[in-house]
């Protein structure tokens, strides 16, 4: 099926300006990161407690906050006003995020839930096991190893396709390649850090699925890029890579419409516990369309020789 019948657009003579969007946006991520002290990552690898309960009416965030200044357990006394405290789905819902603590009394996560049943006694249900929507708890010792796990997977992935490509295509090919997928996770992490999202299991998830579509929609270009060189021999590279993009552009739109309707069902009627994944995803289709035009071809023709 083909939507776009037949294109002429000059992509390669719009790569600078391609570039210089990259460049700002990989810039102001980054920046964004150095500031904050790296990506928010979730308790999945700093390790602790996220408690979530359900309040029968609206609850406000600095009355939670004042609430938790001093909570006694077990003897020991906590100050959890500075604790990541927000709300989510709606203001009725409470999700506090506490760090891994030394010495943590037993059954900690339930007691801390109860001190937050006192502080509002009114706004708690008849039933009380409907005030208690999640409690996921993770050691400092395991967060470490999934956040070394996530790394690695990220990184053997990288280079796995570096190998692949450097084998059906070229060197220059497989460079370009690997050049948008970073570009992909970079400006992906960037945004999450600009809208303080966390970086969770689930989000790692999404960007080794956004590497994979990313790389998907490259290789359908190279492989086009490959047929061309041998039919165009008298062609340069640059325009050579121009008409390959142009005769896959049917395909690309075809491809990323239809991901992308999927993903933003998901993001708007999700739910809470999908919605970074698919945000994450909504990002990477789009930013992994561009790259594939925008930035692996560059760097073909930069490694190339354009006669």
């Amino acid at each position: 099926m083909r939507i776009i019948k037949e294109t002429h657009i000059d992509f390669m003579s719009k790569t600078g300006l391609g570039g210089l969007l990259s460049a700002l946006l990989i810039v102001v991520g980054v920046a964004s990161m150095v500031m904050k002290g790296g990506p928010k990552l979730s308790i999945d690898f700093k390790g602790g407690t996220m408690i979530a309960v359900n309040y029968t009416d609206p609850v406000d965030i600095n009355e939670v906050r004042s609430a938790l200044n001093q909570v006694n357990i077990d003897g020991q006394t906590f100050d959890f006003s500075k604790a990541e405290i927000k709300h989510f789905g709606d203001e009725s819902n409470v999700a506090v995020r506490l760090p891994s603590i030394d010495d943590e009394p037993e059954q900690f996560a339930h007691k801390f839930v109860a001190k937050m049943a006192e502080a509002f006694p009114s706004l708690v249900p008849d039933d009380r096991s409907k005030f208690i929507l999640s409690i996921d708890k993770v050691g400092p010792k395991i967060g470490a190893e999934l956040s070394g796990d996530a790394v690695m997977a990220i990184f053997s992935t990288l280079l796995l396709i570096l190998i692949y490509i450097s084998i059906r295509f070229e060197f220059k090919y497989a460079v370009g390649a690997i050049a948008a997928l970073a570009h992909d996770i970079l400006i992906t992490l960037g945004i999450f850090s600009l809208l303080d999202f966390e970086v969770s299991l689930a989000v790692i998830a999404a960007f080794l699925t956004i590497v994979g579509y990313s790389l998907n929609d490259t290789i359908v270009i190279f492989d086009r890029v490959r047929e061309n060189v041998k039919g165009l021999k008298n062609a340069t590279l640059s325009s050579v890579i121009n008409e390959s993009i142009n005769q896959s552009m049917s395909r690309t739109i075809i491809t990323s419409l239809t991901t992308l309707f999927v993903v933003l069902v998901l993001f708007i009627v999700g739910g809470e516990v999908i919605h970074t994944f698919a945000f994450a995803m909504i990002v990477g289709v789009i930013i992994g369309t561009y790259s594939s035009i925008f930035v692996a071809s560059p760097v073909v023709i930069k490694m190339g020789s354009d006669n």
